[in-house]
């Protein structure tokens, strides 16, 4: 039996709450379960998502590890927004404001039933940190199980993701349209999160870098047995972190996001993390300010060249040993003290591991690159900061200098791509696609994309206020802030303005003098908003800026 009182007992075991135990005895709950810790497996199942098809069978497993463990579960659903059904349209506004959707969610049905421990399964893009969030503002024992990554897909014997069926080089005649089928058919070939370092597999990975997940679940993929037994020892640990009394707060100390971040840059991934991390921070009060995500990758090399911008899959990463492997290469650099879900610090937990491959983990001493693999920028045209993936940028636009080419949405960009009015050296520019502008921060895969498959990817700068898929590769630069919507200085470049990008010293300015800059500023004046009602409507008055993690701000208007 546990040490502590357990939470559900208010609820259910008083004589006072008789009532609420006929109901429970309702739904076929029996009096030795009653008896036992209730464990909320919160399941973000859907019927239209690859990465969580799959979940009602590892949700299955999670029930019955509680159940070996002593504990009585019951599952309930959260919603989980597809992003890969989002990109190029106004869908986009939808994910990352899903994100607190998720957490609010969890956090309400915690509070109606008292429940004793979470184990939260979820896959994809803003799920994973939505309910993280939960777990922090909760803050009662919880465990992530994370879906798992699907393969690869496989063409005339390679490995290729969903970003090979590339529409810009079919409509360029660059493949043909069997081609252009047969990689349609073939890049996806089953359930779980995109194969890559995108951000469900950065996230999924941070999960376990910060304690939150049991070993290796980051990587295990989606369609292995190996998922379902974590899945199981899961549930069962869940059990434990009730009876210990071991809380989110006990294990995501601002020493594991320091840990989490250093295995961020060493894996190369996405730009995303840069919003989730500081906000799950942020329920624990803990600041993760952007300087302290360029202090670590200036100090961290980058040991994984995983694909997008590598050769690499998350199965390969699974197999070179996964995230305990990559954090025994880290060892030095990290505080192995940190608690974590097993009960063990971080140090007794990747103590066993080793790297099994060389090429896909590489050593401190021989990396990828020396350092990891985001950079935060900062000059006059985003005074609070931009982000850009410097491990995934060709080093001949490493520094770069062009005129700007204006577009007040990712739609106008991808036209004017089409229409072939980018030209080598220009510097796009989106605005108008921040948290508030958007609304929502798109993400700007199709845009990117695009540029890619039509051979500019080495020539051509994109800097937005919105932000990026994990996918993203090249010259792009996003979360720039403040955003174009709260009269950021990315709202008063014009056409043919001189963009200065220099990287390594981490500088991104527009050639303006300051009087000509705070004389346009003065004259701006902000847009119509593209959203006035509903739930989008309301994010956009309450969303911080993305250096603050685009949470939402609480107004005291008394």
């Amino acid at each position: 039996m546990s040490k502590i009182k357990l939470r559900s007992r208010k609820v259910f075991e008083v004589v006072e709450r008789a009532p609420q135990r006929a109901l429970l005895r309702a739904t076929g709950v029996i009096d030795e379960e009653i008896d036992r810790p209730f464990i909320g497996v919160v399941n973000s199942f859907n019927e239209m998502f690859p990465g969580h098809v799959h979940l009602r069978q590892v949700a299955e497993a999670v029930k019955a590890g509680v159940r070996m463990g002593g504990g009585t579960p019951f599952e309930f659903n959260t919603i989980a927004v597809p992003d890969c059904y989002t990109q190029g349209h106004e869908g986009m506004r939808a994910p990352l404001p899903s994100r607190e959707i998720i957490a609010d969610s969890i956090e309400i049905m915690e509070i109606a039933t008292c429940l004793d421990g979470l184990v939260l399964i979820a896959s994809c893009d803003k799920i994973v940190p939505g309910m993280l969030i939960a777990a922090a503002r909760l803050n009662v024992p919880s465990i992530m199980v994370t879906g798992g990554p699907m393969l690869p897909g496989r063409h005339h014997g390679k490995d290729i993701s969903v970003l090979a069926v590339s529409v810009a080089k079919y409509k360029a005649g660059l493949i043909s349209q069997e081609e252009f089928k047969e990689l349609e058919y073939n890049s996806c070939p089953g359930p779980g999160s995109c194969p890559e370092m995108w951000t469900a597999n950065t996230m999924a990975c941070l999960s376990e870098a910060l304690g939150m997940s049991l070993p290796m679940c980051a990587t295990a993929h989606a369609v292995s047995a190996e998922k379902l037994w974590i899945a199981k020892k899961s549930g069962i640990q869940i059990v434990k972190l009730v009876e210990e009394d071991l809380r989110p707060s006990n294990i995501m100390t601002e020493e594991a996001f320091l840990n989490a971040i250093r295995v961020d840059m060493a894996l190369g991934g996405s730009t995303n993390t840069v919003l989730h991390l500081p906000a799950i921070a942020n329920e624990l009060n803990i600041k993760l300010e952007l300087e302290i995500f360029d202090e670590i990758s200036r100090t961290t090399p980058h040991l994984c060249n995983m694909s997008p911008a590598g050769p690499y899959f998350m199965k390969d990463l699974h197999e070179a040993g996964g995230v305990p492997a990559l954090m025994k290469e880290l060892a030095p650099l990290l505080n192995l003290d940190c608690m974590t879900v097993t009960c063990k610090t971080i140090g007794e937990n990747i103590q066993k591991y080793k790297v099994l491959n060389r090429e896909v983990i590489t050593s401190l001493e021989a990396p990828v690159h020396k350092e990891g693999g985001i950079a935060i920028l900062k000059g006059n045209l985003a005074p609070e900061g931009a982000v850009v993936k410097q491990v995934a940028v060709s080093p001949k636009m490493l520094k770069h200098m062009g005129p700007a080419k204006v577009y007040d949405s990712e739609e106008e960009v991808v036209e004017a791509l089409y229409d072939k009015q980018i030209e080598e050296g220009d510097v796009i520019i989106i605005r108008y696609e921040g948290p508030k502008g958007g609304p929502g921060m798109r993400e700007m895969l199709t845009a990117t994309s695009t540029l890619v498959d039509m051979g500019l990817g080495e020539s051509v700068a994109l800097v937005t206020d919105g932000r990026f898929s994990g996918a993203t590769k090249g010259p792009c630069i996003g979360h720039v802030s403040p955003e174009a919507a709260e009269g950021g200085p990315i709202a008063i470049v014009k056409d043919g303005d001189l963009i200065e990008i220099d990287i390594p010293n981490r500088r991104l300015n527009i050639k303006l003098s300051d009087e000509e800059l705070q004389r346009r500023l003065r004259e701006w004046k902000p847009p119509e908003p593209k959203v006035k009602r509903g739930y989008l409507y309301r994010y956009s008055k309450m969303a911080q800026s993305a250096s603050k993690g685009a949470v939402l701000e609480i107004r005291n208007n008394n």
